[in-house]
């Protein structure tokens, strides 16, 4: 089920929220306050509801969501006794207790949970993949059969490794099948996050108190992340979708293109929005995944505002553990090559995702290599911020290409190497005023909104008396032209469902 779809904002999201607010009143109540809370009535009643929201969206993976919780649930059970186990019998010095704690049974069992994990995982998303590269190796003829892959593998599989990692560091509990259930299912963020540790949500059952504050705010999360979706993505996107290389002028290549960096933007900031408010609707407070990342005026400052929930996993699970920036220059270059050849592996099984991270991971690389350079630190930002939104531009299109042969005559296009015998449609007829009035508003909220003063003044208007209702005002008119978007506009996925 899509958050964007008539059936969840009119049937599925006023359900829900119903009868978990039924739900913490009674629990609330003297009278059924001991029994629901013994039973964790409200726990049960939120993975029943998001199990709901699983099975709409693909009836088939429920069971094959349930069978993996059970065994993710087991196997950090498995590690969390037996690390105990093993700090009970040697209270030594603390070198000793890191040593057996290297030798112990659990590190067997998290590496081969994880290696389970893992197999889940490549066998779904990446089989066309590998059987591509055997046959470039080996000069074989294996066939390239895509698997079906469940709804959200992708996202579950960083839950599942936080979930056991965070067990195995003593960072948190293994909690009981409920606390692994509610974590890997809750159906905000199963799809497509944002990624929450393990050590993060299970601090959140003990602070789920509803709020007229933080229900307000849930909503404003939701009405923004509507707009940005239906609004400014879905338009960029229907434009985007009925254009082709060989039938358009060079003014559309790079029009669209632009349109494609803004509809990346707004399409997963939007989804993030939505995912945010409604888990801070049942009492939950997820981090930001966003922070302005056009603003950004190098590489590493736009992975630092860009996706922030997957950066951090990344930093707490591969790029930590492979020893960070503690072993000297190299060995950090080496572990941030690793972190972005595995981010582009993650985001897809083709070339144009590998290529991608390759692009991104080096740039970052430069970047660290040249940052205390004199020359560097002498180029005014507005020049950092061109580059850098310049290699952003055109890594983007890799997203959009899978192909690479579509990218390499759209490329051509751009640059006046493409040979279009006819132009059947030019510029003037995809940049229409609404599609312009919409790009405007696009850029300038990508990027101007998200400076300091604009921020500061706005937090001010809107905690006065007369801003807030203002404020209200305008979010719910730009929400109901969102629906009215809805309605009006065929069906439009979130990008980011597919990684």
């Amino acid at each position: 089920m899509n958050f964007t779809t008539p059936i969840f904002i009119f049937v599925y999201f006023p359900i829900i929220i119903s009868i978990y607010f039924i739900v913490d009143f009674l629990e609330k109540r003297r009278t059924f306050s001991s029994v629901f809370i013994k039973f964790r009535v409200k726990d049960l009643t939120l993975i029943a509801l998001s199990m709901l929201f699983y099975m709409w969206a693909c009836f088939d993976d429920v069971l094959k969501l349930i069978i993996y919780i059970l065994g993710v649930w087991s196997a950090g059970c498995w590690i969390s006794n037996n690390r105990n186990r093993y700090i009970q019998v040697y209270e030594q010095t603390e070198e000793e207790n890191r040593l057996c704690r290297k030798i112990s049974l659990s590190v067997f069992l998290l590496a081969f949970a994880i290696l389970m994990i893992l197999f889940c995982f490549i066998h779904f998303k990446y089989m066309p993949l590998w059987a591509e590269i055997w046959n470039f190796l080996f000069r074989d003829n294996l066939a390239k059969e895509t698997v079906m892959a469940p709804l959200g593998i992708s996202f579950i599989t960083f839950s599942a490794i936080s979930y056991l990692a965070d067990i195995y560091r003593g960072d948190a509990p293994s909690g009981t099948f409920i606390d692994c259930a509610l974590y890997l299912s809750f159906f905000p963020k199963v799809i497509s996050g944002p990624i929450v540790l393990w050590k993060e949500f299970s601090a959140k059952f003990d602070d789920r108190i509803i709020t007229l504050e933080r229900f307000v705010s849930g909503l404003n999360r939701i009405m923004i992340g509507f707009a940005k979706k239906l609004i400014l993505a879905d338009q960029f996107g229907s434009c985007i979708s009925n254009v082709t290389a060989g039938e358009t002028d060079i003014i559309t290549g790079w029009g669209m293109a632009f349109l494609y960096m803004l509809e990346i933007y707004y399409d997963f900031s939007g989804y993030s929005d939505i995912a945010i408010g409604l888990a801070r609707l049942l009492g939950f407070e997820f981090q930001e995944n966003f922070d302005f990342p056009y603003r950004s005026s190098s590489i590493s400052e736009f992975w630092r505002r860009w996706h922030i929930s997957l950066g951090k996993w990344f930093r707490e699970y591969v790029y930590f553990p492979l020893g960070g920036s503690r072993r000297g220059e190299r060995k950090a270059i080496r572990n941030v090559a690793v972190v972005f050849a595995l981010t582009g592996i993650w985001h897809g099984a083709g070339w144009n995702y590998i290529l991608w991270g390759g692009i991104n991971g080096a740039m970052v690389i430069l970047e660290r290599v040249v940052r205390n350079k004199k020359f560097y630190q002498k180029q005014p930002r507005i020049l950092k911020w061109f580059v850098t939104m310049g290699i952003t531009f055109f890594c983007w299109q890799f997203f959009r290409f899978p192909d690479f042969e579509e990218l390499w005559d759209w490329l051509k296009l751009m640059f006046g190497r493409l040979q279009v015998d006819t132009v059947y449609w030019s510029w003037k007829y995809y940049f229409d005023k609404e599609i312009l009035t919409l790009a405007i508003i696009g850029a300038v909220g990508s990027f101007a909104l998200g400076g300091e003063n604009i921020r500061e003044w706005y937090r001010r208007f809107s905690n006065c008396k007369m801003g807030f209702i203002l404020q209200e005002a305008v979010l719910f008119v730009v929400f109901v032209l969102a629906i009215l978007f809805m309605i009006n506009s065929t069906y439009s996925p979130f990008i980011y469902f597919q990684y």
